[in-house]
């Protein structure tokens, strides 16, 4: 029976297991996936020996993504822009690895607002963590050419704005309102309107009534941020359907079926999110 998981430190919350497990389950495959706590001073260990603590391959989570690629014998193309990789599997005795998150990000909204790409325009995106690395990443791969990244220390965001020439600018939280008038696109990367944080403080009103509003916070699924766009008469796409889609490369490596990112799936994450 192939075995795979989710690791980090903690990972007791996440919802992978219950995702996988869908599938599994679903497809009528032979297969499990669980969970192990990696404490990252463990990481690099557990990660070199993935086979033998019995598993196919891997998810991971923070605070493990640095580490889990410096692991790798073999990385793909985004996992080495990034410098981080949440998907591993053993081939052919090697240690592989991918970033996903991007992938999930351009999944759902291409499966959530229907051309939402078309006029690659102006994109404004908050914050820069490491999901707002993988976001990135991923818009200027599918050809947007001008992304704002907008963060409160100016340092950050221009570090992670640095590979990327002039086609990412960096700018501090404040000048987000001058620039949402063009923007055709806006990403919230930061904690904030996340359940126990603040909301994001932000006037939508300049956004052209054609943009689009994701926020990659789906707990609680419609964030504060979304609610004032979707009251503006926006489209809104929340971040449950990156948490879905970034999984499906993974799933394919470890037991060799391509899953479907479903309604039914997505109503039992939205059951297990709301109680």
């Amino acid at each position: 029976m192939r075995r795979a998981c989710v690791t980090g430190h903690p990972v007791a919350h996440s919802r992978s297991p219950l995702l996988h497990g869908y599938w599994l389950k679903t497809l009528g495959l032979e297969g499990s996936y669980g969970r192990e706590d990696v404490p990252p001073e463990e990481a690099r260990d557990f990660y070199r020996h993935l086979s033998a603590h019995g598993y196919v391959g891997c998810n991971v989570t923070i605070p493990n993504k640095e580490t889990a690629f410096a692991a790798l014998d073999e990385a793909d193309e985004t996992a080495r822009a990034l410098g981080a990789a949440n998907t591993l599997w053993v081939e052919g005795g090697k240690l592989c690895g991918s970033n996903t998150d991007g992938y999930g990000f351009l999944a759902n909204l291409d499966a959530c607002a229907q051309g939402w790409d078309k006029g690659r325009g102006e994109v404004v995106v908050l914050g820069a963590g490491g999901a707002s690395r993988a976001i990135i990443h991923a818009l200027v791969t599918r050809g947007f050419g001008r992304v704002h990244l907008a963060n409160r220390t100016l340092s950050r965001a221009e570090a992670v704005a640095a590979p990327y020439g002039d086609t990412v600018r960096p700018c501090g939280l404040a000048d987000v309102s001058a620039l949402l008038p063009q923007a055709e696109l806006l990403v919230n990367c930061t904690s904030l309107g996340m359940k126990g944080s603040d909301p994001l403080d932000l006037d939508l009103a300049p956004l052209p009534d054609h943009a689009v509003v994701t926020d990659i916070v789906y707990v609680p699924l419609m964030t504060p941020l979304l609610e004032a766009a979707q009251a503006r008469g926006l489209r809104v796409v929340d971040g449950l359907g990156m948490l879905l889609h970034q999984g499906v490369p993974g799933f394919e490596r470890w037991f060799g079926v391509r899953p479907e990112v479903t309604q039914e799936l997505r109503d039992l994450l939205v059951k297990d999110i709301t109680g």
